[in-house]
């Protein structure tokens, strides 16, 4: 057949029966699929089709349209050549067949972003939307598939779909019409999805009439008992992308048809069903799904306003089936159960009460320890709450190995990895006794730990300061830690003040310096560095931003506060220096809470 078909001279009724013939082929088990792939059709089918013969050019359409369908790895092969997706987006309009059969080729080669830039490069966008107003169904399906993976997460390809119309109609007024009621089920979630889509990609706001008054309604429509299986989870899914980023979404959304508890229902949902997808008959677990899609809903849906939260926490057994969905085997219901809980635990009070009640921390270090590597930056994000200082998981995390756990997570070289490994270290020393802080900078290392100053990712900078913040509060503790690395740090503190660091890097810094000056001991290392007094003396006259001269006129005020052992020294050299001077200058600004700082201080020196 392939001898066939790369044969130029053979009779061409002759190349298009064994196009055919394979085609048939491809109809039947996965097995049949695989050996065809193997034995290089793919490949073959694609150069069929520049032949002028348009029966033979639609014969390999079909045949290639089965095969990708049912090989998800053979997306890949239409990028090989630069001509390929050329040639398909040129034959595309022909017939009613290449528009079916290359629209879904497209659709299931549209992975990855170079596949999207590709695609989009090609001009195939305003071609789709041309096809999509032709009204046959069997090309609008495969349509809206291509071009919610060529917008998904794309925010140039957003704006491109955005301006693109037909007959003046734009894209996104299309695809409303193709949501009304009247269209087949399958039809509005697409439509939905590509308008989801084109609202998390930037090109059409939240509140926009076409997403907040249709799109948000035709998914939660979508999640209702009357509707499919396959169209529960596939609406709570991409209810959960459109939700996730506005809370007035959120709000709508939490009061619109019962949402809440139509959801609390998938959670019960156990069976698992054969369904004929793609003519293809495959057993799929609708437990699993039904229980991924309402967890990831929950978190979307709780992500912002604590009064959502709590209907989302009264839902029946709710924690309980987090708890089994954390100790799941199932990596994307384990995944979907971390999203929700990281969610609910942005609340103060469920930290304290049902999340505490549920020991949900066991689970989750298990994860941590032991679990996949794709749980790990939600998983430990998660962990970050738990250790806030309201949270009485808190000392249970902390007996469990927490800090080495923080402190490998900070030595990872992924950056989001890093930021959640001293995240959580800075949130694990807020207010702990001096052995637990002990603890942390031994096993951090003091080395690692200024290294992390220097991390290109400001975030990461600003979490480490605030770790050396937690460090350095309470005099006993300040006096403890700067007696042991006092060098070190006050290195650390030089190193950002001179440089070239964001406005609240160095206000950070400078808190630091100001913990540091309310040491009984701790304070010397200050006033025993004029370089460092004057670095002070400069930032209390910083006029580009407050805050800097807030933070620094706090630190000389800790050096001078009367009644502490050696005031009078230190009041006489820094007025020498002429610090008092600059102070009285101060009080005729205008910010009422560098007023007050400054007021503070100068009572110092009468």
């Amino acid at each position: 057949l392939l001898q066939w078909l790369v044969d130029g001279d053979a009779p061409q009724h002759l190349r298009r029966e064994a196009a055919i013939v394979m085609g048939s082929m491809a109809k039947g088990t996965a097995e049949n699929i695989n050996t065809l792939v193997e034995e290089g059709c793919v490949s073959v089918l694609l150069k069929g089709l520049k032949s002028p013969d348009q029966a033979f050019v639609e014969s390999c359409l079909r045949c290639l349209q089965t095969i990708f369908l049912h090989n998800s790895n053979c997306g890949n092969l239409i990028y090989q050549e630069p001509s390929i997706v050329e040639d398909l987006v040129e034959i595309m309009p022909r017939s009613v067949c290449t528009q079916e059969c290359v629209a879904n080729i497209l659709a299931s080669s549209c992975k990855e972003p170079e596949h999207q830039s590709k695609l989009c490069e090609c001009g195939l966008i305003p071609k789709l939307v041309d096809l999509l107003a032709g009204k046959v169904y069997k090309v609008q399906m495969p349509v809206l598939k291509c071009l919610a993976g060529i917008v998904r997460e794309n925010g140039e390809n957003c704006v491109v779909a955005l301006t693109a119309m037909h007959n003046n109609v734009p894209l996104p007024d299309m695809l409303v019409q193709l949501m009304l009621r009247d269209r087949t089920s399958e039809m509005q979630i697409v439509a939905a999805k590509v308008l989801a889509y084109l609202c998390g990609g930037g090109a059409l706001a939240p509140q926009d009439p076409r997403i907040i008054s249709k799109t948000l309604p035709c998914l939660i429509r979508m999640c209702s008992r009357d509707r499919t299986l396959e169209e529960n989870v596939e609406g709570a899914e991409t209810l959960a992308y459109l939700l996730e980023q506005d809370g007035e979404l959120q709000r709508v959304a939490a009061v619109s048809d019962h949402i809440i508890k139509t959801l609390a229902e998938y959670l019960k949902y156990t069976d698992v069903q054969q369904i004929n997808r793609c003519g293809k008959r495959i057993d799929i677990n609708w437990g699993i799904e039904m229980k991924q899609a309402a967890f990831k809903a929950f978190a979307a849906l709780g992500a912002n306003e604590e009064s959502i939260r709590k209907q989302v926490i009264e839902t029946e057994h709710l924690m309980e089936y987090v708890v089994v969905g954390l100790n799941s085997g199932n990596m994307k219901v384990a995944a979907a159960a971390i999203r929700c809980l990281h969610s609910l635990s942005r609340s103060v009070q469920l930290l304290r009460t049902t999340i505490q009640d549920h020991g949900v921390w066991k689970p989750l270090m298990k994860i941590i320890q032991e679990g996949p590597e794709e749980l790990l930056p939600v998983a430990s994000s998660t962990l970050c709450n738990l250790l806030l200082e309201f949270s009485p998981s808190k000392e249970c995390i902390l007996d469990c190995g927490a800090i080495s756990v923080l402190v490998n997570l900070a030595a990872r070289p992924e950056p989001n990895l890093r930021l959640n490994g001293i995240w959580g270290l800075m949130n694990l020393t807020f207010q702990v006794e001096q052995k637990v802080k002990t603890k942390v900078v031994e096993s951090i290392g003091t080395e690692r730990l200024f290294r992390l100053l220097s991390d290109p990712d400001a975030n990461i900078v600003m979490k480490t300061l605030g770790l050396l913040r937690n460090l350095l509060s309470n005099k006993l503790h300040i006096d403890h830690i700067m007696g042991m690395y006092g060098n070190q740090i006050m290195q650390a503190v030089v190193f950002i003040l001179e440089g070239e660091h964001p406005i609240q890097v160095k206000e950070q810094t400078l808190c630091i310096l100001a913990n540091v000056a309310d040491g009984d001991k701790a304070k010397d290392l200050i006033m025993g560095n004029e370089d460092m007094l004057k670095k002070l003396m400069n930032y209390m006259q910083y006029q580009p931003d407050v805050s800097l001269q807030i933070a620094a006129v706090a630190c000389i005020s800790n050096l001078i506060w009367s009644g502490e052992d050696g005031a009078c020294a230190r009041q006489a050299k820094l007025s020498e220096m002429g610090v008092q001077t600059l102070l009285q200058k101060l009080l005729s600004t205008t910010d009422t809470v560098l007023f007050e700082k400054v007021r503070t201080a100068v009572q110092q020196f009468s």
